[in-house]
């Protein structure tokens, strides 16, 4: 997804100060207010003057997409790293889409959920505004923000459950006021058969609360990296098994990885290439497992030396009517 440069959609400076961001929101939210405007697409870009004012106006938030920011500017590309938001701990996400109130759109920063883009969806959540408390029954106290973090695993961890050391980068604030980064680490157990995208849900390490009222809680929402022999579809895990041309003829019983350790599987004569084996449950672990399956990938031995091109040679004269584009030539 493209780069969103939010202060230049507020025509401040990065360095701009929390009061000129919002002297510049305000300007531009009466110029681009549909009800009012009648500029071109004012409906749009009232919706993204809202929407970087939602993003850099909360120091934490600010925090969090100055760092984004700051690798970008540095020449790394934002969509190819896919692990690129792991690690950021933001304050007042919500983790359910369907959490947090609708706010009515006017003349103030919080728009609707479905107003917000992919873009600030994937830092921030697409809960609602950022920032929001609950309150408890006393109105002199308020539960704590919950606090959210994108944490990237590795697929056997998923799959095998681990103990993890994690350390995220937490927005705050320096003694002058300003947007900073500060780290905390935690030690994390990962479930088997935790799932891409499910929330862990870690309690009472959010926000503090005010007035006695209790903490906030911290959610990790997890990100399976990619692995160099596994492939993860859902539940579903596949690899692909390399085999000789004499082993998909004849048949043959071969070694073959899993993420719990090695197994024979027996590849049935006549196999041809991209068939798939399956080992029924051995995928990601669950109330409804998921299955292991083995691409069959015919491999072709190099014909190097004369024995071998006379073993070719052999294998053709042996298969006189077998004719692979038979079909092609037919059309």
């Amino acid at each position: 997804m493209p780069f969103k440069d939010y202060y230049a959609t507020l025509g401040v400076s990065p360095t701009a100060t929390h009061d000129e961001i919002r002297r510049a929101y305000r300007k531009l939210a009466r110029k681009y207010h549909p009800d009012v405007s009648k500029e071109p697409n004012a409906e749009a870009r009232f919706k993204e003057v809202a929407e970087a004012h939602e993003a850099v106006t909360d120091p934490e938030r600010r925090a969090t997409y100055d760092a984004i920011a700051k690798r970008h500017a540095q020449g790394e590309d934002f969509d190819t790293p896919p692990d690129w938001g792991s690690g950021f701990d933001s304050a007042g996400r919500a983790h359910n889409p369907n959490d947090g109130a609708r706010q009515r759109r006017g003349p103030h920063p919080a728009g609707d959920a479905e107003d917000f883009s992919a873009f600030f969806a994937s830092i921030f959540g697409r809960g609602g505004p950022a920032g929001m408390h609950r309150a408890s029954a006393d109105t002199e106290s308020m539960q704590g923000r919950d606090h959210h973090a994108k944490v990237a695993i590795a697929l056997l961890d998923a799959v095998l459950g681990a103990s993890r050391m994690i350390t995220l980068r937490m927005p705050t604030q320096d003694a002058a006021g300003n947007p900073a980064l500060q780290e905390r680490q935690l030690e994390v157990n990962i479930p088997k058969g935790v799932r891409n995208g499910q929330h862990l849900r870690l309690a009472g390490l959010g926000a503090a609360g005010f007035g006695g009222a209790p903490e906030g809680d911290l959610y990790l929402e997890i990100d399976i990296l990619p692995h160099p022999v596994f492939r993860l579809d859902g539940g579903d895990i596949s690899f692909d098994l390399p085999i000789t041309p004499w082993e998909a003829a004849l048949g043959a019983s071969v070694t073959a990885p899993t993420p719990a350790g090695h197994v024979q599987l027996t590849v049935p004569a006549g196999s041809a290439q991209g068939r798939k084996l399956r080992l029924k449950g051995k995928g990601l672990p669950g109330k409804v497992p998921g299955d292991l399956y083995a691409v069959l990938q015919i491999a072709v031995p190099p014909c190097a030396s004369d024995s071998e091109r006379d073993a070719y040679g052999a294998l053709a004269n042996a298969f006189p009517n077998y004719h692979p584009r038979a079909n092609l030539e037919a059309q």
